[in-house]
């Protein structure tokens, strides 16, 4: 008699982005207290720079909750309406927009700092980069921007990449012992996006084996990945 095949359900996960499930290191403290000073920003922007994954959205979303705004993303700026009225805005990714509507994209945002900065509400943008570094193509909207103040998340340490890691498991409803997570930053790159990727991939193959996230666990799989 043959056992029917263990079923798996993917529950998917629950991202926090309270304020209070921000986690604070060296790296990214100086880029929270900015934000959290939105009341000073000059001219009532910030740009807020770093890597994929850093927790530019996290932060964009502790902005939101303290001002109200809302959040978009530069890439849909060129589909319905614009948010012109709203008590603060967060424009996300203006440097990674699509080449095809980027000029489009342009544009919009170039109205909306515009429209913000008649009302002096405050305006928080995103990117992997400083827009000094931004391929954008509207001379005007450049210029503005490349006047903001940047608040730069640096490059995670290994407490922090842990502490990441451990976060991202649990959105993900799963605990992972201490000793695996110490385990695993030893074996990643340094980088936010890295731990992102290896959380993704060690809770699928969990689900798939039906085995618990541990450090036995996880030299196992990296082993057989090698």
């Amino acid at each position: 008699m043959t056992m029917p095949e263990q079923l798996v359900f993917d529950l998917g996960r629950r991202v926090a982005m309270g304020r209070s499930d921000f986690i604070a290191s060296n790296c990214n403290a100086l880029a929270l207290l900015q934000v959290e000073d939105w009341r000073n920003w000059p001219e009532g922007k910030l740009v807020l720079s770093g890597p994929k994954g850093a927790g530019k959205t996290h932060l964009a979303h502790v902005f939101a909750s303290l001002t109200g705004a809302e959040v978009v993303a530069g890439a849909d700026l060129t589909a319905g309406s614009l948010p012109l009225d709203a008590p603060a805005l967060v424009i996300e990714d203006l440097d990674q927009l699509p080449p095809d509507s980027a000029a489009v994209a342009e544009e919009q945002a170039f109205h909306l700092h515009n429209a913000l900065r008649q009302r002096r509400a405050p305006l928080l943008l995103t990117g992997r980069t400083p827009p000094s570094r931004w391929p954008l193509r509207l001379p005007d909207l450049a210029s503005r921007l490349m006047a903001a103040t940047v608040a730069r998340i640096e490059a995670p340490d290994d407490r922090l990449l842990a502490a990441v890691m451990r976060k991202q498991f649990r959105d993900r409803q799963v605990n992972v012992p201490e000793d695996a997570l110490d385990y695993l930053v030893l074996q990643i790159e340094r980088s936010f996006a890295a731990a992102e990727e290896m959380v993704a991939r060690l809770d699928a193959a969990a689900l798939r084996d039906g085995r618990d996230v541990t450090k036995r666990f996880a030299a196992e799989f990296l082993r057989k990945s090698a």
